[in-house]
């Protein structure tokens, strides 16, 4: 059985956020270097990791480094790519960098370190800065599957998927994630545990089930959506992230104020709806009396318009804690 029919098996989706399936992404970039004998193929491991509050992929990379690796070579193997890349941040590279160095060997597998930036979770962004172009999004079709790193067929996975890759060859897999919990919680962390636990599971095995009343973010301090204490008999999708808030603690509006700031300063100014929707939300924030239709209008259409995930995601937790809280 092939890594791809193996990965299919499992069913394994991709743990950026995004969750598309593996198998599909990895036949993609095969099909596109098949029909592209004459170019190479890349394979891009995303350490970027820029979504506060979320931290495994960092967890997994000083904890796992060989795993890591071990996959993208797994990966560079099987799509025939002569080169591979890790981009990770400068401040976690510095961290990284002996122990990255020295697993990596003679492999053609290259560390790429920039300031990052939220933005560079997006697969394009990545791409675009790794080859020294302006940190932005780009246009989707083509998919970096069949045109990307320098025009050429690209995979390019996060760390934890490279991991996941790792155990499923060696038959070790056991369907779990990583989970980065934070927030008012009493053991703060990174734990693997099954990918099928249940939010509630999953602070309750932790130690970390609240005894005040409380809500959670999930998938990230700023693109996370809400949930109440009482919708946690589900399964956590999205990047693996529980941020725990106090109710009577937190204040809504200061919430929201937190986020719009963070999205501001790491768009990318591209396209109309997310450069002018974050710069119109900031001023209805500081109004005494808030226009709240206007601020869910500007919302609606920044899901709807806006050209990457930067000023699609801001709807998610705006609405979810406007609706709950």
């Amino acid at each position: 059985m092939s890594i791809i029919q193996k990965i299919q098996k499992y069913d394994l989706r991709g743990r950026g956020g995004a969750e598309f399936p593996v198998a599909i992404k990895w036949q993609g970039t095969l099909k596109a270097h098949q029909q592209k004998p004459h170019k190479p193929t890349y394979v891009v491991c995303n350490a970027s990791e820029g979504e506060p509050n979320v931290t495994k992929d960092m967890y997994i990379l000083r904890h796992f480094t060989d795993e890591v690796i071990d996959g993208m070579q797994i990966a560079m193997d099987c799509l025939d790519a002569k080169k591979g890349y890790i981009f990770i941040k400068k401040k976690n590279y510095k961290l990284l960098k002996e122990k990255l160095i020295k697993v990596i060997g003679d492999r053609q597998i290259f560390i790429f370190s920039s300031d990052g930036g939220y933005l560079c979770g997006e697969e394009t962004t990545l791409l675009q800065t790794i080859e020294g172009e302006r940190r932005e999004p780009r246009l989707k079709p083509p998919f970096p599957t069949e045109v990307g790193l320098y025009g050429c067929p690209t995979l390019v996975n996060n760390v934890e998927t490279f991991y996941d890759v790792a155990k499923i060859q060696k038959d070790e897999y056991k369907n779990t994630r990583f989970y980065s919990i934070s927030g008012e919680v009493k053991n703060l962390g990174v734990y693997e545990l099954s990918a099928t636990m249940t939010m509630g599971e999953i602070l309750s095995t932790t130690g970390n089930d609240p005894k005040f009343k409380f809500f959670v973010q999930v998938g990230g301090g700023a693109s996370g959506e809400i949930f109440t204490a009482d919708e946690l008999n589900v399964p956590l999708h999205g990047a693996g992230s529980i941020i725990v808030y106090n109710q009577k603690k937190t204040k809504p509006i200061k919430l929201m104020k937190q986020w719009i700031k963070f999205f501001h300063a790491e768009n990318c100014g591209q396209c109309a709806p997310c450069r002018e929707g974050l710069y119109r939300l900031d001023e209805l924030l500081k109004k005494k009396e808030i226009d709240w239709s206007m601020v869910r209008a500007i919302l609606h259409t920044m899901k709807d318009t806006s050209l990457c995930p930067l000023g699609k995601s801001v709807f998610y937790p705006m609405i979810s804690l406007l609706e709950k809280i």
